[in-house]
């Protein structure tokens, strides 16, 4: 198992920095996260043991049950799942450095209570449906900047970049399309100058179309399945907040 999952580091790892060379962007700009949904600790711990450090859950739940575990291994916590308001307490007891999937003001207004009360700060993406799928999470584009202004006035929320999830095609140019969408609200946030907003993140690309997004501009891209294996459970199950 441990060479099995170092393999497939190695070989992500191979792929983002072919992809970079190609073009025309520096390996580092290009943070690789480690999507750990379904996956057991242990196993976790062999790929941090690579020397890898991000990772992240989709589940709040999840997040809980293995953070005692990983908690002796150095490693930085990322958010990337839908969050519920009830979970938000939960969530900031397990040292999570960056929610990727704010999309909505009730949400960041809640955190942001929370982050009072505790006398915390969280970095945060905003995360975009680009897709327009509705079955996907997700600030609608057109929404997006006035989001932004609203969230920037919140004190504790820092407000790092944007994130989205690629539409599900065998069409190279229709994933491209969400990718390309995302840079220019990106360009967009950027000539506006919003005070306390930087927009230095694009938390896009995953296991199958990870060379696309460096391509179109990410900064971090969220591997799972090309790193642990297939999942037992399909995605639309981490999509679902009522479960």
């Amino acid at each position: 198992m441990h060479e099995f999952i170092a393999e497939n580091i190695q070989v992500i790892q191979q792929r983002i920095d072919e992809t970079c060379k190609a073009s025309r962007r520096d390996p580092r700009e290009v943070k690789l996260l480690l999507a750990t949904k379904t996956v057991p600790a242990e196993r976790i711990e062999i790929a941090l043991q690579t020397g890898q450090t991000l990772i992240a859950e989709n589940k709040v739940q999840e997040l809980k049950d293995k953070f005692e575990y990983l908690n002796a291994v150095p490693h930085v916590n990322h958010f990337i799942g839908h969050l519920q308001t009830n979970k938000i307490k939960d969530l900031l007891k397990c040292n999570v450095s960056c929610i990727h999937s704010i999309d909505r003001i009730d949400l960041a207004e809640k955190l942001h209570q929370r982050l009072l009360k505790e006398d915390k700060t969280m970095e945060v993406l905003i995360q975009v449906n680009t897709s327009f799928e509705e079955s996907k999470y997700g600030a609608a584009p057109e929404e997006v900047i006035s989001l932004v202004q609203q969230i920037a006035t919140l004190s504790t929320l820092k407000i790092k970049g944007l994130m989205t999830i690629g539409i599900l095609s065998a069409e190279a140019e229709q994933v491209r399309a969400c990718f390309q969408l995302l840079k220019h609200i990106q360009r967009q946030i950027i000539a506006l100058a919003i005070p306390d907003v930087s927009m230095q993140e694009l938390s896009m690309g995953m296991s199958g179309d990870l060379e696309i997004a460096i391509a179109e501009g990410a900064t971090i891209v969220r591997v799972g399945t090309a790193i642990f294996g297939r999942r037992p459970t399909p995605d639309s199950y981490y999509w679902n907040e009522n479960l």
